[in-house]
């Protein structure tokens, strides 16, 4: 089929679908803004924002509108035929949003892993624990393969926690990895892109980095893992699209035992094994959970925010019903 002829560039800007107003342009930001603020923070998904605001298929659809045809475009030099064929104002609006939370919260989550670090965890511990029964109560039938597959993932979390060490590298390849890991996250309801740089253990590394953006080190930290989030999603985008299609319980059940599995992870309560100064600043390694050192008014409040780390989810979810 032929395509249709792209004159100006407002032409091709408002070709393909997306906000066809600046109230609605910002509008979609807003729900980006949300989106970002939910995936700095561990726990609460990017997703599940994009579900509750209704435009996760929008989402999902302008994702696969980058494919093989923008490729050739690209090659011919056609950038006008790019724009029209993106969903250009539609990613513009959100990831704008998107960009300017992150910017705005990991200076505040870089602060509080490090001078507040049992209360933190505690709260994303309820956070994610949330998101687990979140997650869970959208598979249709326990029984069966969703049982194993739920099992799976399970052992597929322990495997690859325990698999992961202490201190994980700083090379560019590695941070290349977790941006091409965590982002896949932003668009799985229910689980979060900081989630996984926990796991990973550079979640305090990287929010490191954007609390300072312009600095050099920073900045070459920040790019690599920006092409490893663009490279990321756009290939998971098309991945998650067939497993929802094909096997929507089988992947719904792995992704709790996923999420479960690996709640070790965010235990409040760890060992710490050393300090290290890097770059001039002290930073804990941490070992395997451990218990409470003692039932005291730190105790409470520290069990108190995982509480309402808890309650905030299941708040968002009841949003999402209504």
């Amino acid at each position: 089929m032929k395509e249709k002829f792209i004159g100006t560039w407002k032409d091709a800007f408002f070709a393909s679908p997306g906000p066809a107003s600046v109230r609605k342009a910002m509008n979609l930001a807003l729900k980006g803004l949300c989106m970002g603020s939910a995936d700095v923070i561990p726990g609460v998904s990017g997703g599940t924002i994009a579900l509750i605001t209704g435009i996760y298929e929008d989402l999902i659809g302008a994702l696969r509108s980058i494919d093989t045809k923008v490729v050739q475009k690209l090659l011919a030099l056609d950038v006008k035929g790019i724009v029209a064929k993106v969903h250009v104002r539609f990613l513009l609006a959100l990831f704008s949003g998107i960009f300017v939370a992150i910017l705005s919260l990991a200076r505040l989550m870089n602060y509080l892993l490090h001078h507040h670090p049992v209360p933190t965890w505690s709260l994303f511990f309820g956070l994610i624990a949330a998101s687990t029964v979140m997650v869970g109560k959208h598979v249709s039938n326990w029984f069966g393969t969703a049982g194993i597959s739920f099992v799976a993932g399970i052992i597929a979390a322990t495997m690859i926690v325990n698999l992961i060490p202490m201190h994980t590298p700083e090379d560019l390849w590695f941070i290349f990895l977790c941006g091409f890991v965590a982002i896949c996250a932003m668009i799985l309801p229910g689980i979060s892109g900081a989630f996984i740089l926990l796991i990973l253990g550079k979640y305090e590394y990287v929010t490191g980095a954007l609390k300072n953006p312009f600095l050099p080190q920073n900045l070459i930290v920040i790019l690599v893992f920006c092409i490893g989030c663009a490279i990321g999603l756009l290939g998971f985008s098309r991945v998650l699209n067939y497993l929802l299609q094909k096997f929507h319980n089988l992947t719904l059940a792995f992704l709790t035992g996923l999420i479960a599995g690996s709640m070790q992870k965010i235990w409040p309560w760890k060992e710490v094994i050393e300090t290290q100064v890097i770059r001039g600043k002290a930073h804990i390694i941490w070992g395997g959970p451990t218990l409470p050192p003692a039932v005291d008014q730190e105790f409470f409040i520290t069990a108190g925010l995982a509480v309402v780390g808890f309650v905030a989810v299941l708040l968002i979810e009841r949003l999402s019903i209504r």
